[in-house]
């Protein structure tokens, strides 16, 4: 069987500002502190950078990431989807920020040819148990696979299955953590609609889903862990964190895609596998809003990992955007510089490098790292990397 190359990203946030400029909008209400009216994220972004078209096509928020798909042609194509799909008014309780898309807005998903969408996250239920219904039905009704939650635990807890050309089989599962802010009451259980939702980082835990993938898992098949954890920003990775991602690995799961941190977190190849902490955003209104500028959440990544037939990783490109007018564009070379800097600083105590390319792209590079047997070696565990800026 040949290699495989994928497209995963992080947060795709397609509600408020981002559902407001398309041809579809829903109510624009919001329960937010100081914003009450998604078009005011609309208004930010057109200060901080120009006019924005209204309404726009499905394919504007992707800006110039739709041409890197067409030259990159990945097999499979994943994101973490953080927004209901729901025209449905029923806001959760006591909840700060609620995220929905219009169902007849998800012609924005196909516009990406977005394959499969990982649901586990804390926004999935911003519009309660009937906005969650909606959004499962939309997606399936769309062709889109989807992992993380369901109408139950059991649907929740399955992977999503796809069979890209090569004759490849890909398993993603889609699981979240309660440091990513997602409510207990999320949970799904046995006949409540839900998240698939951990307890803790733990090693039994870890086990405990090492056991349901070994059990749904093909035998031949690629397996993804997409795990919605940890804080919006600071580059810190809790040693949890890193203990569960390892043990996911050492139990035979072959690439772990970690989301929720608002910017790029470090990244590590673990015995040949590759773990993404922290993918950062790719799509939201977050353009104009101040705060953390240090972190350049601005700046969105793109990344192509391509696995060998057992699940190695053979290579990994990265390329480097911005969203402006709440559109993503390339990044100028000199953000490209500086953002491989950043994740080469905080990968660098897991002995992961990363340089710049060409034209704005960055590339991963990892020693060889073997026992005089010709065996990979296991590094030692190291101290969480401490944010750098």
């Amino acid at each position: 069987m040949d290699s495989i190359t994928l497209f995963v990203c992080g947060d795709v946030m397609l509600g408020r500002g981002i559902d407001q400029i398309l041809a579809h909008p829903g109510p624009p209400e919001l329960r937010e502190d100081y914003v009450r009216d998604a078009r005011d994220y609309v208004e930010l972004a057109e200060t901080a950078s120009g006019p924005i078209p209204r309404p726009v096509p499905p394919s504007y928020p992707w800006g110039d990431a739709l041409e890197i798909l067409e030259a990159m042609r990945p097999d499979a194509r994943l994101i973490n989807l953080e927004t209901a799909i729901t025209a449905d008014g029923r806001f959760w309780p006591d909840k700060g920020i609620h995220y929905r898309v219009h169902p007849a807005n998800l012609s924005v998903l196909r516009a990406a040819g977005v394959d499969v969408c990982s649901l586990a996250n804390n926004h999935l239920l911003d519009f309660d148990r009937p906005g969650l219904l909606d959004t499962l039905r939309a997606l399936d009704e769309a062709g889109i696979a989807r992992c993380g939650a369901g109408a139950d635990l059991g649907e929740a807890a399955a992977p999503a299955r796809l069979e890209p050309p090569g004759g490849r089989r890909l398993h993603v599962f889609g699981v979240g953590h309660g440091s990513s802010g997602i409510p207990e009451a999320w949970a799904a259980g046995p006949k409540t609609p839900g998240v698939f939702l951990l307890p803790d980082l733990s090693a039994r835990t870890a086990d405990r889903l090492l056991a349901r993938i070994l059990a749904e898992r093909a035998e031949d098949a690629i397996a993804i862990v997409s795990i919605h954890w940890g804080s919006n920003w600071g580059h810190e990775i809790p040693s949890a964190q890193i203990a569960f991602a390892r043990r996911l690995i050492d139990g035979g799961v072959d690439l772990v895609h970690g989301h929720s941190s608002h910017h790029a977190r470090a990244l590590e190849v673990y015995r040949g596998r590759l773990i993404l902490y922290g993918c950062g955003d790719f799509v939201n209104d977050y353009e104009g809003i101040g705060g953390y500028e240090r972190y350049r959440g601005d700046l969105r990544l793109m990344y192509f990992p391509t696995l060998g037939p057992d699940g190695r990783l053979l290579r990994l490109r990265i390329f480097v955007l911005q969203s402006h007018r709440l559109r993503l564009r390339l990044a100028s070379r000199e953000d490209a510089r500086w953002l491989a800097a950043d994740l080469d600083r905080a990968s660098h105590p897991f002995a992961t490098r990363v340089l710049p390319g060409e034209a704005g792209e960055l590339e991963l590079q990892l020693p060889p790292r073997r026992t005089p047997e010709g065996r990979p070696r296991v590094r030692p565990f190291p101290e969480p990397p401490r944010g750098r800026r």
